[in-house]
């Protein structure tokens, strides 16, 4: 008797298995949020809750900017593989919105320097990421490469942890207002400007998703992606944690002065 495959088995049966309602789909997106995004992570308590010192912030704010000046290279690499024309016009103005539309508009990486300016951070040193955490590089290039490489409506669903950050930045900018007498209302335009750019986001992208899934994989692999996001959101935080609330900070990296 030939012996039967249980990984091929299942995979018949997912085949063959029915394809989510667009509400079904929709609620389990968004049910990685409550689950997975990185406002649970204990280090954006301590941010948010004024818990840090001047230089952790200033940590955080230097790694945080390699994801910042990441995103309109993934942004790019999206457009490159889109063969409509109507798409790629909508999707051009995330990059815009963060490389800014000179000499008129002030774009979401220059708005993320003016805080890092703010805090004291030297503005070349920022950029190069020469004091990055190797973990925050490594976390922001897999995001690029997957945006790259996934399937289209895939990479596009690995957008959708906007669709949670309206409240982050709203904690944000309350939090650190209050909380860091080092912190004005000017270093943190880059927030409130997201207060307004993320939802009009992902209400697009989610509707992409929505309407271009169209199997029970594809659905499936559409919610993984927003999993795979909250992860490289998570790990930088991850690293920042150990290297500058528990001490381990890597040789190389940068060390506040105090």
């Amino acid at each position: 008797m030939t012996p039967v495959s249980l990984e091929k088995v299942a995979s018949v049966r997912r085949d063959v298995e029915p394809p989510l309602s667009v509400s079904e789909f929709e609620a389990a997106i968004r049910a990685v949020g409550p689950e997975r995004y990185h406002d649970l992570h204990p280090f954006h308590h301590l941010l948010h809750g004024g818990k840090l010192n001047k230089g952790q912030v200033q940590a955080w704010a230097l790694n945080r900017y390699c994801y910042q000046s990441a995103v309109p290279r993934k942004d790019a690499a999206f457009i490159s593989r889109i063969h409509d024309r109507e798409l790629r016009r909508e999707w051009l103005h995330r990059v815009l919105d963060h490389d800014g539309h000179p000499p008129e508009e002030v774009g979401g990486i220059e708005r993320w320097l003016i805080l890092t300016d703010g805090l004291g951070l030297d503005r070349d040193y920022v950029i190069s990421r020469r004091g990055a955490l190797a973990a925050t590089v490594f976390a922001v290039e897999s995001y690029v490469t997957f945006v790259r490489e996934q399937p289209l409506v895939v990479a596009c669903a690995s957008s959708l942890t906007e669709l949670f950050a309206p409240k982050i930045h709203k904690e944000r900018i309350s939090g650190m207002l209050e909380g860091y007498d080092f912190i004005d209302d000017k270093v943190l335009a880059y927030f409130k400007r997201r207060l307004t750019q993320a939802p009009r986001d992902s209400e697009f992208a989610l509707q992409y998703v929505l309407k271009n899934a169209k199997t029970r994989d594809e659905q499936e692999a559409c919610v993984e992606a927003v999993r795979f996001k909250c992860n490289v959101l998570w790990v930088q935080l991850d690293a920042l944690y150990n290297a500058y609330v528990a001490g381990n900070i890597p040789p190389g990296t940068f060390r506040p002065e105090v």
